[in-house]
């Protein structure tokens, strides 16, 4: 009789813990001699028109349609730009990678107890995180983060300082969005400080990483933007995301786009996406469509009760999906009933 996942409660504290990402205006050919500068929001006020699609009755009276799309839609937005004299954004925030993988921050599981830690120090022997890490480094290096900043950008730079004497420096355009091979040396450097910070053999690793994208002078940059649930209260239609006044990006948009990095989920070679972040069930909510299910046996949890408890996987990329789970953190427990 196979042993069970007898853990409900279970936890585990994410290993990669990106800081918010602060938005700067500065001039390309100046990027880095002179001091950037905080971009601060602004208030817009705008008279638009009705574009919504409007409710099948109204569309069927005339009347009462023309006076609906003859109405000024009137809205107070946030907005975010560049200074008149400005064409280059700069992105800001740290990235602070923790080992302790095989220690679960909370667990009440006897046979969990038992099997993980030896199943997860295997795991660190055999493949020390090195998968992993060169995918979280090619997304660093490739500015996934940037999100809608990146469209349109002539030129990308990323830097990365890892508290060695000379920084890292990528063009970013010349790593894919959609696929993990690359033989640079620089990236291999950072890849491999990764992994020795997931693995244990560093203590941890603070990451400070700074992105250039020229996107032309004056022009609109896009801060996160913030998730209104009381859309009654309030007079502006879109907020955006500061800190202390400068614009921001949310920490955990720049974490999904550092774990963007799941090339393996079924459907992958038929589906246009690329890769999706790392997610129990494989969740993209802009798509309202979940790429793992427990109908497949690709979700997380079929996957990890199997692996935690010492039985093989069919493939290694199951594997590396588990662990990557585990470092992106969660509550995992099962409920004590049926």
């Amino acid at each position: 009789m196979a042993i069970k996942n007898d853990a409900t409660v279970l936890a585990f504290e994410k290993k990669l813990v990106p800081s918010d990402g602060y938005l700067y205006g500065t001039k390309w050919d100046e990027r880095h001699q002179v001091k950037a500068t905080p971009l601060k929001l602004i208030e817009k006020s705008v008279r638009g028109t009705i574009s919504n699609r409007l409710k099948p009755a109204l569309q069927s009276d005339p009347l009462k349609l023309n006076a609906e799309v003859e109405k000024p839609n009137l809205q107070k937005v946030d907005a975010c730009a560049l200074g008149e004299n400005q064409d280059t954004l700069r992105l800001n925030f740290t990235l602070k990678v923790l080992g302790g993988i095989n220690k679960p921050a909370a667990s009440n599981g006897v046979a969990f107890n038992q099997s993980y830690p030896k199943v997860a120090q295997a795991y660190i022997e055999q493949e020390g995180f090195n998968e992993l890490a060169k995918r979280y480094a090619i997304n660093i290096a490739n500015a996934r983060y940037l999100w809608r900043n990146r469209v349109g950008a002539e030129k990308i730079e990323v830097v990365v300082n890892t508290g060695g004497d000379q920084p890292l420096t990528f063009d970013a355009k010349e790593f894919s969005l959609r696929s993990f091979d690359s033989a640079d040396s620089d990236l291999q450097t950072l890849a491999n400080q990764i992994a020795n910070a997931l693995s244990g053999k560093l203590p941890y690793l603070l990451i400070n990483i700074n992105a250039y994208a020229l996107v032309g002078k004056a022009q609109e940059v896009y801060p996160s933007e913030e998730l209104v649930l009381d859309k009654g209260k309030g007079d502006k239609s879109k907020i955006l995301y500061h800190v202390n006044e400068v614009a921001a990006m949310h920490s955990q948009k720049i974490g999904n786009a550092l774990r963007t990095i799941d090339t393996w989920y079924p459907g992958f070679e038929d589906a246009q996406i690329g890769p999706i972040a790392i997610e129990p069930y494989g969740s993209v909510t802009n798509l309202g469509k979940a790429y793992r299910t427990p109908k497949e046996k690709s979700d997380f949890y079929t996957l990890f009760d199997r692996f935690a408890l010492g039985e093989s996987l069919a493939e290694k990329a199951q594997e590396h999906y588990v662990m990557a789970v585990l470092v992106r953190g969660g509550v995992f427990g099962q409920s004590g009933k049926d």
